[in-house]
């Protein structure tokens, strides 16, 4: 890694790097994953050299002055260890890369599509708490409350590692605000995530045979027309049936090129969990949005209040910060307990899907 850093600062300090700027841009992102991976591990580094030398003054300091310090040298190392235990957890190529998150309203009818704009909202509110970049690729906006489905890119390092436990469906229980009798209320939403792949990546669609491509008017929030002409974008993989939507552009073209780089991330993903027999089964056969189909956490706003995941067994008893995009707890959790799930035998794992 320290010589794929070296090697991008040399070409970004080489005249005409900026030349071209797509490929100059994603050597920039390069260089921001890398660093997001290799400075923690080098301020670690630093603290343990400092940390070793603070010990060894220590004993010969009779006032206990030293020792005080090392002490608090310890607890500032101990939350940055925690976190590169958490990069060790997301050792695939793919967990460095961004995310595309899908939302789509499930049963529920308004509720739903209201939960599936909760759910929009909560995960732009975690990319800007973390300091991440994100970007509304497609928005269907329901006719009453909230949305039908959208797709919003979040860019940042590790992005996709952080977000892929959050696939599967989301129930919500509360008082409807949109019945008038003030009855509670089941609503489903699934979310998808998906990495976003380099675009060097070799994935091989004939988009002329393949894909087929429908133009349609895009829409915004409240509404609005982004444009006056067909410009959004939607391809759908003929042999898979992948779907892949953008209307982030008012250019056609920059939409189509958005929605095959969406695809070609759809496709990949595809192809990695082929390799992993247990992850196939389960995106080979999709769960059912509602009743009957595999939640993954649950929202409990009436009578009790609390936040629980499914697969974890963690459990908040204060919904809103979640929904504000208080997801860390979750995220880490996950992590952790799907590192068990992958060291644990094929046939125990399978034993208790069954």
């Amino acid at each position: 890694m320290l010589g794929e850093r070296d090697a991008i600062n040399v070409k970004m300090a080489a005249p005409g790097f900026w030349d071209n700027q797509e490929t100059a841009q994603s050597q920039v992102e390069a260089l921001k994953r890398l660093n997001a991976t290799l400075k923690p591990l080098e301020e670690l580094a630093a603290g343990g050299e400092e940390l070793e030398v603070l010990v060894e003054l220590s004993e010969e300091d009779e006032t206990g002055a030293t020792e005080l310090e090392a002490a608090e040298a310890v607890g500032t190392l101990r939350p940055k260890l925690g976190q590169l235990e958490l990069r060790a957890m997301m050792s695939d190529p793919d967990d460095r890369s961004g995310a595309f998150v899908q939302i789509q309203a499930g049963e529920g009818g308004t509720d739903s599509s209201d939960w599936a704009g909760m759910l929009l909202r909560r995960y732009a509110r975690w990319s800007e708490q973390r300091g991440f970049d994100s970007e509304m690729l497609e928005y269907s906006e329901a006719d009453e409350a909230g949305i039908r489905s959208a797709t919003i890119a979040i860019r940042g390092a590790y992005a996709y590692g952080y977000l892929r436990g959050e696939i599967g469906n989301h129930r919500l229980i509360r008082i409807s605000p949109f019945d008038a009798a003030g009855r509670r209320h089941t609503s489903f939403a699934a979310v998808d995530v998906t990495p976003e792949v380099d675009e060097e990546l070799e994935i091989e669609i004939n988009f002329e045979s393949d894909v087929r491509e429908d133009t349609y008017r895009a829409s915004g929030a409240g509404g609005q027309h982004v444009n006056k002409t067909d410009s959004a974008i939607r391809l759908t993989h003929l042999a898979t049936s992948v779907v892949v939507q953008c209307q982030s552009q008012r250019s056609q073209h920059k939409n189509r090129a958005q929605a095959r780089k969406m695809l070609a991330a759809k496709l990949h993903q595809i192809e990695v969990e082929k390799r992993n027999a247990e992850l196939a089964a389960k995106r080979g056969q999709k769960s059912k949005i509602g009743f009957g189909g595999q939640t993954v956490r649950n929202y409990v706003l009436h009578p009790e209040q609390y936040v629980k995941d499914a697969r974890t067994g963690l459990k908040v008893g204060n919904p809103q910060p979640v929904l504000d995009g208080g997801l860390d707890p979750f995220i880490e959790e996950f992590l952790r307990w799907s590192m068990g799930q992958s060291s644990r035998p094929a046939a125990a794992a399978s034993d208790e899907a069954s």
